[in-house]
């Protein structure tokens, strides 16, 4: 495993109605959430999508949900907001129930930089995730391979020097 790498997801066993997913990292105020903290605490966006599956071609889709940007913004990302470069060397890892992952930068997200309106869905297709865990949508994706479906963790944290990372808090 690579310094980039943050620890494998430990299995949990949860009750599908009680799922959470867990926010740490380096941050000041980590977070457990589940789909209905997510639909409560912050403001829904919209988004219609369309990626290319490689194994049922293309997918139409609608998803709800809070932007990722601002949820990770309430945990308090241990950066300094005032400067771009610290903030342009937070990355991102999103973990889902079955195990994918996929890994975001900051600066995908941040409004000074891509300003990427990717989101932690609460409804897809009109119809609420309460029971299968939050997905991750990354609507400017062409295909659909950072979608991430049951949401389990998201680890955030810093790439000091290239090729190493820094785990200041031992997560």
């Amino acid at each position: 495993m690579s310094r980039l790498s943050p620890p494998p997801p430990r299995p949990v066993s949860v009750p599908a109605g009680l799922r959470r997913l867990v926010i740490r990292g380096q941050l000041r105020r980590p977070l457990a959430l589940t789909v209905a903290d997510l639909r409560e605490r912050w403001a829904q966006r919209r988004a219609e999508v369309v990626f290319d599956c490689a194994t049922n071609g293309p997918q139409h889709h609608t998803f709800e949900g809070p932007l990722l940007r601002e949820v990770i913004d309430a945990a308090g990302p241990a950066f300094d907001a005032r400067r771009r470069k610290d903030r342009s060397r937070f990355l991102l890892s999103v973990t889902g129930g079955d195990g994918h992952h996929t890994v975001l930068s900051w600066a995908e997200l941040d409004a000074d930089f891509g300003d990427s309106p990717i989101l932690l869905a609460t409804t897809l297709d009109g119809s609420a995730l309460d029971e299968a865990g939050s997905q991750l949508v990354v609507p400017s994706d062409r295909c659909g391979a950072r979608y991430i479906s049951a949401i389990t963790g998201i680890w955030v944290g810093a790439c000091a020097v290239p090729g190493r990372c820094a785990v200041a808090d031992g997560t």
